[in-house]
């Protein structure tokens, strides 16, 4: 049988109405057919009125989730029908096999989703002291990824697959992680598959490096001041992601990046700047910067955390003493706090999605890959 699918692309800003629509004219142009393009409003009337008028031939609706990028990610999900859902930045464009190459790995039962690189375009060229191990900071490919195809813990936001199946498996993204317009957090994609890996232990996610999209970064993002606060950010989010998962599958890739791939680069620049590349030696103080602040900004968060439940529990304690909190229940706040514990399903109220997967041992079904390259009929072309 051939595959169904469905891309969605989240947007909450008119600043970036440029690329957005370069993006979805991106997902037009594909050689292998996509079923359904959704692009996915976040709390922004009208830029889903702009955006309805300039692209009928796309599913344009708004996030009824939580504010931020799962809550319309989940919206997303919960309106689309495709048997494998591809979810694609509102400001990165794809190269036309960029649904083909993905589409490739779904041949394998055992595939619970694919994802590919993600290479920069800089408004303005890309500082000369910015280290190439750090091009996540602005939601690019880094230097520590796989450089051909292979199995991996997570797959990257702006350019990833999954099957609708293991999505349901896990309930959605997480809404308490994802960027809102006023902050960088994120690693809800890591959390999401981790959890998939847990549930689904003989499942595997890969990396296709074949698969490329060009992901804008705006002269905005490309300044010190950003560098340091998206490591701040993501310290905070991966502490988020271990209070959820467990701090041992939270980190277990970042202990290879941290031991290896990070002393190498320093390394490295200090040699380049030993041989005439003196921008080598600001490099290597990035690195050394950039993990110092990812590291502590964990660390401050855990701690914050600790004091957070060891108040808690001493105010419980007080309570009980009096005599004033039987079967009070677990509050809002610690549901929030614990995501993963309490929520049946993260997909927004009245979602007919497909049911969960009935035995999570038994391999996925089968999915025959796409047809050799070649421009194919895609359902987006006639509308």
């Amino acid at each position: 049988m051939s595959i169904t699918t469905s891309v969605i692309i989240c947007a909450y800003t008119e600043f970036r109405w440029q690329q957005l629509l370069c993006a979805a004219e991106s997902i037009r142009k594909q050689t292998a057919s996509v079923d359904e393009l959704l692009i996915v409003i976040d709390h922004n009337e009208e830029l889903r009125h702009r955006a309805k008028q300039a692209m009928p031939w796309a599913q344009v609706i708004a996030s009824n989730g939580r504010p931020g990028l799962s809550g319309a990610r989940n919206s997303g999900i919960a309106a689309s029908t495709g048997e494998v859902v591809l979810f694609l930045d509102d400001d990165a464009v794809a190269e036309p096999d960029w649904v083909s190459q993905l589409l490739t790995h779904y041949s394998d039962p055992h595939v619970l989703g694919a994802g590919g690189a993600a290479e920069p375009v800089w408004e303005r060229p890309a500082p000369r002291w910015w280290p190439a191990e750090f091009g996540w900071v602005v939601g690019c490919s880094y230097r520590g990824q796989p450089h051909t195809t292979a199995a991996v813990r997570n797959l990257m936001g702006c350019n990833m697959s999954l099957r609708r199946t293991v999505i349901a498996a896990v309930g959605g993204f997480d809404d308490v992680l994802g960027r809102e317009a006023d902050n960088a957090f994120g690693c809800e994609e890591t959390e999401l598959c981790i959890r998939a890996r847990q549930v689904i232990p003989h499942g595997q996610f890969i990396f296709e490096p074949k698969a490329v999209v060009h992901h804008w970064v705006p002269r905005s993002r490309s300044s010190w001041s950003y560098f340091r606060a998206r490591c701040r950010a993501e310290g905070a989010s991966k502490a988020r992601v271990a209070r959820t998962v467990g701090r041992s599958a939270a980190l277990s890739a970042e202990k290879v990046y941290t031991r290896r791939v990070l002393p190498a680069g320093v390394a490295r620049n200090i040699r380049d700047g030993l041989t005439g590349d003196m921008a080598g030696f600001a490099r290597a103080g990035a690195i050394a910067t950039g993990l110092s602040i990812t590291a502590f900004s964990f660390l401050s968060a855990k701690t914050a955390r600790a004091a957070r439940v060891s108040s808690g529990a001493a105010s419980r304690s007080k309570h009980e003493g009096d005599g004033s909190s039987a079967n009070s229940g677990p509050s809002p706040s610690s549901r929030a706090e614990r995501p993963g514990s309490d929520r049946v399903d993260a997909l927004p109220a009245g979602a007919h999605g497909p049911p969960p997967i009935a035995n999570l041992n038994e391999p996925l079904p089968r999915i025959e890959a796409p047809e050799p390259p070649g421009r194919s009929s895609n359902a987006l072309d006639g509308a």
